[in-house]
């Protein structure tokens, strides 16, 4: 039966090795909305450290352990078909639509990565990342206030991805043709000398004709052609030892596996060993072929040789005559990518004022392509600005704030002004806020509290997490700076944002907690000096206590745990409501 893709991603395990305070620890993920709680310096930071290194994050020699050479993560995800591919594409394996990511960092400050098996960089494995999870924590909230953030949250709830793309290839190709006049202006007033240089390089280059890396690549069979001799009599030499007809090492290993393969299925483990063994004997077996293959197209050739000794010293004069910088690799390759562009600059020159007028008359043509490009974008973003600020206030009154009200603000800059337009378009994007029916809308950062920010975020997320591709979303304390009703309606929206999504909450607060399907609880032990941490999934009664201790602090508090047994059945009942 063929295993059907998940259309979202998921984190199902966590691996924990010499992170902190934590020594060991393994977590289990499961669906819809898991929390994280324990006390103050027991750990739950860490667990967000650890997910954002497997996620490509900077890594940081004071993570490791105290006394330990290195830490290691890893986490095992399920990936949707689209990821699959990328991953494979890159060296990677996804076995059951599952891949995991593995991250080492020495008490040195040495980072590795690898992406399902295969070494990989933290910038590679941080750019896939961004469909895997989206982490807020709680710098996150001030984040929101941003105006480039804000608009790339209005472009994500729009879906306008093609008039974006329009718009940026507009913006790109508009930007190069000014680039193009400007330097066209400039070169100008000294372009005989310009002339004369740019000539110089085409000529020398479609005479040489150098290709990328090519250096190297001469270097290299120079090596091998000067040093045939040496080869020939060091491989001749190690074949001799392998094969020698009194002492064969392979005839010795041969025998041995026929003696072994005698005792198969005496024992298990043996057996196992011996299968390793005859992979290793047939592996050494091939590899000596190969040898031997290599060695028998060996040979020397002069005319060869002299041949790349001519052409490297081509490429040589080549770097001396143009290249610039003392690596000379470096040189080479920058100059291969002006020779590139070194016809068109000759035209460009040669045309002289008739060639300014043609990219002026370019530019002008280009910019009223971009000025229609901008204006379908602003006309799209104005109207989804009006849509998703009325699902924000629809979500903010979910979250106990009925008479909040959020409007994302579209202001268009002069279009017949070529300044004033951006890599982004001609708008200006600004969340405004109020938290009273009469009050006056203000920029987020000056009408929202801490509260306040926290839930407007939340909102956000749940009104995007509709169309968003990521399919894990965790939370550090965004409950920060609520309480009471507000705390439950926020517990309430995430548990519905876990309907869809698997969603992961560090929280300190009881009300958030009680609407988790999973609860896991990071506890601190000491001994002497050494603190460490353990995670644990708790439920029925020990996740009671759990919840009492949250509640006042104290989890053998018998009022405390009857206050976390009513809220429990209060959360209980209001999720069998909202299934139903």
């Amino acid at each position: 039966m063929i295993q059907k893709k998940p259309s979202k991603s998921s984190l199902r395990e966590l691996t924990i090795r010499n992170l902190g305070v934590i020594d060991t620890a393994e977590i289990e993920f499961k669906s819809g909305l898991t929390v994280l709680t324990g006390e103050t310096g027991a750990g739950k930071t860490m667990v967000l450290t650890a997910l954002n290194l497997i996620l490509g994050g900077k890594s940081d020699s004071d993570f490791v352990r105290s006394g330990q050479e290195r830490l290691i993560v890893s986490g095992k995800f399920e990936i949707g078909e689209a990821l699959s591919l990328i991953i494979e594409d890159a060296g990677g394996i996804v076995e059951e639509n599952e891949v995991i990511i593995n991250r080492s960092v020495t008490n040195q400050g040495k980072s590795k990565i690898s992406l399902g098996g295969a070494v990989s960089s933290a910038t590679q494995v941080s750019e896939m990342a961004q469909e895997l999870i989206e982490i807020h924590a709680q710098a996150s909230s001030a984040r929101l206030s941003k105006g480039s953030v804000q608009l790339e949250l209005l472009d994500s709830f729009a879906g306008h991805e093609n008039l974006v793309s329009d718009y940026s290839t507009d913006f790109e190709e508009h930007l190069n043709l000014r680039k193009r006049v400007a330097e066209l202006e400039r070169q100008l007033s000294v372009r005989d000398l310009e002339i004369a240089k740019l000539e110089a390089i085409v000529k020398d280059f479609e005479r040489v004709k150098p290709q990328p890396g090519e250096i190297a690549e001469l270097e290299n069979e120079i090596n091998k052609l000067g040093a045939v001799e040496e080869l020939n009599t060091g491989i001749i030499q190690a074949l001799a030892t392998i094969n020698s007809e009194e002492n064969s090492a392979i005839s010795a290993l041969g025998l041995s596996k026929k003696i072994l393969e005698n005792l198969k299925g005496k024992d298990s483990a043996l057996d196992s060993l011996i299968e390793d063994q005859s992979e290793s004997i047939y592996g050494l077996v091939e590899v000596t072929g190969k040898i031997e293959r290599y060695l028998s197209g060996l040979e020397a050739d002069p005319a060869r040789f002299d041949f790349l000794q001519l052409r490297k010293s081509e490429l040589l004069g080549l770097v001396k005559k143009y290249g610039t910088g003392s690596d000379r690799e470096i040189a080479y390759e920058n100059l291969l990518a002006e020779a590139e562009e070194a016809s068109s600059r000759l035209a460009d020159l040669q045309g002289g004022d008739l060639r300014l007028e043609e990219l002026k008359n370019q530019s002008k043509e280009k910019f009223k392509e971009l000025q229609s490009s901008a204006k379908k974008l602003s006309a799209s973003r104005i109207t989804s600005a009006g849509k998703l600020s009325e699902a924000i206030t629809n979500e903010l009154a979910l979250l106990a704030m009925a008479n909040a009200k959020l409007i994302v603000s579209v202001l268009q800059s002069d279009e017949t002004e070529s300044k004033n337009y951006s890599a982004s378009g001609l708008d200006a994007v600004s969340f405004l806020f109020t938290s009273h029916s009469d009050g006056k809308p203000l920029p987020l950062a000056k009408g929202a509290s801490g509260g306040e920010l926290s839930r407007v975020m939340l909102a956000v997320e749940v009104v995007l997490a509709k169309n968003s591709p990521v399919g894990t979303y965790i939370f550090d304390e965004v409950d920060a700076g609520v309480g009471g009703k507000a705390a439950v309606e926020v517990g309430k929206r995430l548990a519905l944002l876990a309907k869809n999504s698997q969603v992961i909450v560090v929280t300190h607060l009881a009300q958030v907690a009680t609407w988790a399907d999973n609860h896991l609880v990071v506890t601190k032990s000491e001994s002497g000096s050494v603190t460490q941490s353990n995670i644990i999934e708790v439920t029925g009664s020990e996740r009671r206590k759990e919840i009492a201790r949250l509640l006042s602090g104290q989890d053998e508090s018998i009022s405390a745990q009857e206050h976390a047994r009513e809220l429990l059945d209060m959360v209980a009942k209001a999720s069998a409501e909202m299934i139903g």
